[in-house]
């Protein structure tokens, strides 16, 4: 396999997470009798720019077209960190209704719905037709295709040129990683700058986010790496924040290199941390997967624990963090009986690889399980929050990652 980056021969093994089908693959009844297809889930680690990588087994336009399943906006968490952010951008930058925002994966328009309300004119940019209706139904111009340097020509010169480009869980997922960062440095106008949000692979490694690992997922970043594919583009990075989505995340700010912006003490600050912690040694990488293998023999404990003792056990959240969880450990149906997911185009459908079935809110009450397993652990408070009625028979909760809790 070659590096996204530099196209160097890669050698160094990060984690084998065995072979599952993609993630957000989720099956009709009809399609559990069918062949899966199962890929390889293994990453390795660039010994140069220390970009780790999965390979890329089912091509993007696959996994992302009209069939994805994933709205953003089913999160009451997420629209609320899109809020904050669209409030923070407007006030940092002074953006005002003669500026033009575009969001490269804009989903279903949960973030640029924000700064439409004030008055700032938006473009999404989403390859996934059924996801991209969503947006077009609020009224947000969305454009239907996979964004790069072909994409980024003709909107520059159809007068589409960005003053704010917005990226938020989007750069995990781009298979041609240099022609989606040339892209953006075409796209964006002199003075502009852009924004993008992916998780710190210093948070995956610390915490044994494994189960952010999946085929979407082609690349995870520390903020060294990811400075250095920016840099070769021309686009420098003048802050960067630590966030806590998704288990712990960077957001990133960029600009032409040699911009107006200034540099912020943040950066070199963020890049000492990285260097103290030896993610720029191979070492640092090495011991990963003995830390992902206590977390599946924890895991299967106590599911097996539960089914001898006749417990019952549910999970919530068909999360893609999920069905990595799941299929690494070889959990089915026996051990958790269903999953229940707010998002109604996944109801009805079953978990890719254990076929679970997937459900409404509903069974939780009618069927009264002893724990539900939180399957987006990222999301455990509003989730908790949202079940606490489960405490009424004495059911509990339980989150797998970074080590199995009960509470």
């Amino acid at each position: 396999m070659k590096c996204r980056f530099d196209s160097s021969e890669l050698s160094e093994e990060f984690v084998d997470l065995g072979h599952c089908p993609p993630s957000n693959a989720y099956l009709r009844p009809e399609e559990l009798s069918e062949a899966e297809v199962h890929y390889p889930l293994k990453l390795y680690v660039n010994e140069r720019n220390f970009l780790v990588q999965v390979d890329e087994c089912k091509r993007a336009n696959e996994i992302f077209g009209d069939d994805y399943a994933y709205f953003s906006s089913f999160s009451v968490s997420w629209l609320r960190h899109a809020e904050k952010y669209v409030n923070m951008m407007i006030k940092r930058f002074d953006l005002r209704s003669d500026n033009r925002v575009v969001e490269l994966a804009s989903n279903d328009g949960y973030l640029l719905q924000y700064f439409q309300q004030q008055g700032i004119p938006v473009l999404g940019v989403e390859p996934s037709s059924s996801v991209a209706k969503a947006a077009i139904a609020k009224g947000i111009d969305t454009i239907v295709k996979f964004f790069g340097v072909k994409l980024a020509r003709r909107m520059r010169a159809n007068g589409m040129a960005a003053d704010v480009i917005v990226g938020n869980n989007v750069l995990a997922h781009v298979p041609d990683l240099n022609d989606f960062v040339g892209g953006m440095k075409i796209l964006l106008k002199t003075n502009g700058v852009l924004t993008m949000e992916f998780p710190h692979l210093m948070k995956l490694v610390d915490h044994v986010e494994f189960d952010t690992i999946y085929h979407e997922h082609y690349s995870y970043y520390s903020f060294y790496t990811v400075l250095k594919i920016f840099e070769a583009h021309g686009l420098e990075l003048f802050d960067v924040e630590e966030i806590s989505t998704h288990g712990g995340s960077l957001r990133i700010y960029g600009q032409h290199t040699g911009g107006c912006q200034p540099t912020s003490p943040n950066v070199s600050a963020l890049l000492e941390e990285e260097r103290a912690k030896g993610m720029q040694t191979l070492e640092y990488y090495h011991g990963f997967q003995q830390k992902v293998d206590q977390v599946k023999i924890a895991l299967l404990r106590f599911l097996i624990e539960q089914k001898i003792e006749g417990r019952s056990v549910v999970g919530y959240g068909a999360a893609a963090k999920g069905n990595t969880l799941l299929n690494f450990c070889g959990v089915r149906a026996d051990l958790v009986r269903y999953v229940v997911d707010a998002c109604d185009h996944k109801q009805g459908r079953y978990m890719p690889g254990s076929h679970i079935p997937i459900v409404d809110e509903s069974h939780i009450r009618r069927t009264q399980p002893d724990y539900v397993i939180i399957l987006p652990w990222n999301l455990k408070d509003e989730i908790v929050e949202q079940l606490e009625y489960i405490r009424e028979w004495g059911g509990r909760f339980v989150t797998a990652i970074p080590e199995l809790q009960i509470f």
